[in-house]
């Protein structure tokens, strides 16, 4: 299974868009600094979204997507009642 997931830092509301075949072990990776050199620059990232995929393939081009303007309009409109609390 492959994850497209979404963090966010709770200290400025950044976003993180990335791909994972493990989970759990990568949001760890990224709450400890050592997951990107984007997540390392700041703390206390949490995961605020997450998409499985089969295909890596599929999951790449979801990634893409997201990573978008028009993806992010999507998260947006997705997650209109998280963002809006």
């Amino acid at each position: 299974m492959c994850w497209v997931y979404v963090l966010e830092c709770k200290e400025d509301r950044g976003w993180y868009i990335g791909k994972t075949d493990d989970l759990k072990r990568r949001v760890k990776e990224h709450q400890s600094g050592n997951g990107s050199r984007t997540t390392s620059l700041r703390k206390n990232w949490h995961l605020m979204y997450c998409e499985g995929y089969l295909d890596s393939k599929d999951a790449d081009g979801r990634e893409r997507f997201l990573k978008s303007g028009s993806g992010r309009k999507f998260l947006k409109r997705q997650l209109s009642n998280y963002l809006g609390s």
